[in-house]
């Protein structure tokens, strides 16, 4: 039910045929799975930008998140 609003997933656990990457295929949002010590890596709070496609992760501040129109 959250992986809807969801801008995408990072998950330290599974394999690209586990039912996180697949539902996130099924709804288009990325995902990057199997990614060893992201929970001790990322704390709440964390802002970060990832690349579904190459499976970069890269930590960032909120300034460098925000969009400016």
């Amino acid at each position: 039910m959250l992986f809807s609003s969801a801008a995408g997933l990072l998950v330290e656990r599974g394999s690209l045929l586990s039912h996180v990457s697949i539902v996130c295929r099924e709804i288009g949002i990325p995902g990057i799975v199997s990614v060893t010590g992201l929970t001790r890596w990322l704390k709440t709070g964390d802002w970060v930008e990832f690349d579904g496609s190459t499976g970069v992760i890269r930590k960032i501040t909120p300034e460098e998140g925000s969009i400016s129109a």
